[in-house]
């Protein structure tokens, strides 16, 4: 199943639903749970689900405003050089352990959304992420084990202000609505080996990354594992797992996106997510 948080118009309330082949479903109007992540932290998100099969769509899916999968996380921990390929076009040695950053909520934007170039810098770089959604929180959570604490996957963009990233990385990978999160979440149940998929990043319809999530240095289980030793994981947290090769500022020249672009990632059984670029 297809889960997505969205509003109906500019100025509608923030609602979450099922996507349906004829439309969508507005769970938020229709149960007992506001958001996506209550949903999940309840443990209803498949009951709910299941329940929004039956019966007509309460909208297209065309009409609505995608919001972030989830609007309102905890936690949002990204992994960074965990595809071998993109250690090596950044001359890093391999890493002997999961690199981490967290980035804060007001960084996120929907599919369709608009990422802002900061007018402090033109060294706007794209990261296209496979991302798992936390459905059981936990603490020392084995490898074995982690998979059943994923409720979903979606695809993150992780826009990223190099020149900054270089002093601060908290700056770099922080900046106002340089995160797209969407463009829904699809059910652990739809994938049950998140190590075998396809990414594939386009800026302006050309292809800059393509690779296969089995190449991740340290996989989904690993990481969700990894996080567990450190802080409790809680239902709706995100974690992004890192980004293959073709970045932007490994390029010669480099290449930047800049206002008037268009920028998607694809990942096969998630979908396609895109936002536009515009100058904050």
């Amino acid at each position: 199943m297809k889960f997505i948080s969205y509003k109906l118009g500019a100025d509608g309330a923030a609602t979450w639903g099922l996507v349906r082949e004829d439309g969508v479903v507005d769970l938020g109007a229709r149960g007992p749970h506001k958001s996506m992540r209550d949903a999940i932290a309840a443990g209803d998100l498949m009951s709910q689900g299941q329940a929004g099969m039956s019966g007509d769509p309460d909208t297209v899916l065309p009409d609505v405003t995608f919001l972030p999968v989830i609007t309102d996380p905890d936690k949002i921990l990204c992994a960074g050089l965990n595809y071998k390929d993109h250690v090596t076009e950044t001359a890093n040695t391999l890493p002997a352990e999961l690199q981490l950053f967290m980035r804060s909520t007001n960084t996120l934007i929907g599919h369709c959304g608009e990422m802002e170039r900061p007018k402090v810098s033109d060294n706007y770089d794209f990261e296209g992420e496979l991302t798992a959604i936390i459905g059981k929180g936990g603490r020392h959570i084995s490898e074995a084990d982690a998979l059943d604490h994923v409720a979903g996957y979606t695809i993150f963009i992780d826009g990223s202000v190099r020149d900054y990233q270089k002093h601060s990385v908290t700056a770099g990978k922080n900046f106002y609505k340089s995160g797209p999160l969407g463009p829904w979440m699809v059910s652990a149940d739809e994938i049950p080996d998140p190590a075998a998929l396809e990414l594939t990043t386009r800026l302006n319809g050309e292809t800059v990354q393509h690779s296969t999530t089995d190449m991740l240095l340290f996989t989904v289980p690993y990481i969700i594992s990894y996080i567990s030793r450190f802080t409790p994981l809680e239902p709706g947290d995100v974690i992004a797992t890192g980004t293959p090769s073709g970045v932007g500022a490994r390029r010669n020249p480099p290449l930047w996106m800049k206002a008037g672009d268009r920028i998607e990632v694809e990942i096969s059984k998630v979908g396609t997510l895109w936002a536009d670029v515009v100058d904050e």
